[in-house]
């Protein structure tokens, strides 16, 4: 008689690491305070949102302000780092406004949720203690364009007509709106949108006129 087999039924697939779990529950959490606001979310919400119970989720995190205080803290510590390179290297006032401006998109990409929270949370969450590093962030986000676009208009690269103060206000709003309508992995990538943006702004949309 033939031998009797026994089915073996495949091993589970293992357990995300801590920190990889941890990870996705902030992207998780991300989505959803960028979609709902952080007030109106709940940490059941979040829960419900990656699949598992509130009860567990406080098995990573203490709060909901513990997430998007992660969430916020990584997002800058990495958007800084990538400023504080192109700084460092020394390069022209124009150049310098072209190498912020790609790094801003190459983030909205990495952090889209994030920028969202950042742009919706950022004004009431710096009223906390815990969130004042938010404030002094786009302070000294406003000093480094400010500085650049200063040092380009008394060098003779920026018009000299031009409100400065206005001009980084229009250069900051219009590529961190970018973050309401970007979608990672669409037909452009960041570096192509940088690319467009910066023509536009620093050449303009319209021919020159031929010369008669």
């Amino acid at each position: 008689m033939p031998k009797k087999t026994t089915a073996v039924s495949p091993a589970p697939a293992p357990a995300p690491a801590p920190a990889v779990r941890r990870a996705e529950l902030l992207a998780t959490a991300g989505e959803v305070f960028a979609r709902q606001g952080y007030n109106a979310t709940t940490v059941r919400q979040i829960a419900d949102a990656a699949g598992m119970l509130a009860g567990s989720l406080y098995y990573h995190f203490d709060s909901k302000e513990s997430m998007i205080d992660e969430i916020l803290s990584g997002f800058l510590h990495q958007l800084w780092a990538g400023y504080d390179t192109v700084l460092a290297a020394g390069l022209g006032p124009r150049e310098t406004i072209e190498a912020l401006v790609v790094e801003s998109f190459r983030e909205i990409d990495r952090h889209q949720s994030a920028v969202a929270i950042f742009q919706k949370e950022a004004r009431h969450l710096s009223a906390q203690p815990r969130f004042t590093y938010l404030a002094e962030s786009q302070e000294k986000f406003e000093r480094v364009w400010l500085d650049t676009l200063r040092r380009g208009a008394a060098a003779g690269v920026f018009r000299a007509d031009l409100d400065l103060r206005l001009t980084y206000r229009f250069v900051r709003d219009t590529v961190w709106v970018a973050a309401s309508w970007y979608r990672p992995g669409g037909q452009h990538s960041p570096e192509e949108i940088a690319r467009q943006y910066l023509s536009m702004v620093l050449d303009g949309i319209a021919v020159p006129p031929k010369e008669s």
